[in-house]
């Protein structure tokens, strides 16, 4: 069967994008089917989870080219999540992700969306002044990367991102924190080092930039991501801190992207994904669902001198070999 897309019932198509990508992922499906049924009517419109299921299952009776997801985005504005407006890719994504995960009661299904989902980091902040240092571990949902460095030049590679938010950075001026051992505000090296990377792994890249002014832009240009990418391969032994067994299972191939065109205040999402099922990858934008080529995907690497140009947003990789 192939696949169904869905209507844009106003300005829906960053919603539809991120359904699409949710109901592609196998694993993410496996778990939604076994959640449990709310009993009462009124439950049953308020549950996230379960309007998502009831629109997983209207798509898989392969009647239709498309369906509406006017239901569950009715369910989505009991919590405030608004309609009709042009919504950012990551922060519904953490929205929908965080609702499901509130409203999954099995304890086992929690479990197993954090281990689908959940990447793992370790900080370690060390006083520049004296030898006070602090670790603490802090779980992620997505892997939010800068396509500029600390010199705001523009990364060339997705690998390259990686190891700049990877790479140590100094804490001085008015980023000083208070060392406990010093009594007062002190410059400290901050360093990030993976603990553990889950079975379908998100990478937020940052095009919208806050910096220079009020203004939101977008940077548009050539960032290419690889359909294959092995964490140590990327990272030098000082970035990690992880056994050797873990490190094994961090080989990736990428599942889907989030691509966005327009601008800032007047764009589009569309997503490209690959079957799990028969490795091909479709382009879903909307109700229109099309097989294409990998060569399609990497039109969304950016182009510098095309701000309207569609580039990726949202990278979502899999987990080659799982334990």
């Amino acid at each position: 069967a192939e696949p169904v897309g869905l209507y844009n019932i106003g300005r829906s198509c960053c919603l539809n994008s991120l359904l699409q990508v949710f109901f592609m992922n196998t694993h993410f499906t496996g778990i939604l089917r076994r959640i449990t049924v709310p009993l009462r009517a009124t439950q049953k419109r308020k549950n996230v989870p379960y309007q998502m299921l009831l629109l997983l299952e209207e798509m898989q009776c392969g009647k239709r080219k498309a369906v509406s997801p006017i239901a569950f985005a009715c369910c989505l504005s009991v919590y405030r999540v608004k309609l009709f407006v042009q919504h950012d890719a990551a922060q519904l994504f953490l929205t929908l992700w965080n609702l499901t995960k509130k409203q999954v009661k099995k304890p086992e299904l929690v479990e197993e969306l954090s281990d689908l989902y959940i990447i793992c980091v370790q900080e370690h902040l060390a006083c520049q002044k004296c030898s006070f240092q602090t670790k603490m571990n802090s779980s992620m949902l997505t892997l939010p990367l800068p396509v500029l460095d600390s010199n705001s030049c523009m990364l060339k590679t997705l690998e390259d991102c990686l190891q700049s938010f990877f790479h140590p950075k100094e804490l001085t001026d008015h980023n000083m924190c208070f060392c406990e051992q010093c009594g007062r505000k002190t410059p400290f090296l901050q360093s990030m080092k993976l603990v553990h990377l889950p079975q379908t792994l998100t990478i937020h890249l940052q095009r919208f930039s806050f910096e220079k002014s009020a203004y939101i832009y977008k940077l548009s240009h050539y960032l290419p991501f690889p359909q294959n990418l092995d964490f140590r391969a990327v990272l030098t032994e000082k970035q990690c801190q992880a056994d050797d067994n873990e490190k094994a299972a961090w080989q990736y191939e990428l599942f889907a992207v989030v691509a966005h065109s327009g601008s800032v205040s007047c764009g589009h999402y569309c997503a490209y994904i690959r079957s799990l099922t028969e490795c091909k990858w479709y382009c879903f934008n909307d109700s229109e669902v099309c097989q294409v080529s990998w060569d399609d995907v990497r039109c969304t690497y950016g182009h510098s001198n095309l701000h309207w140009g569609e580039t990726a947003y949202l990278l979502f990789y899999m987990k080659k070999h799982p334990q």
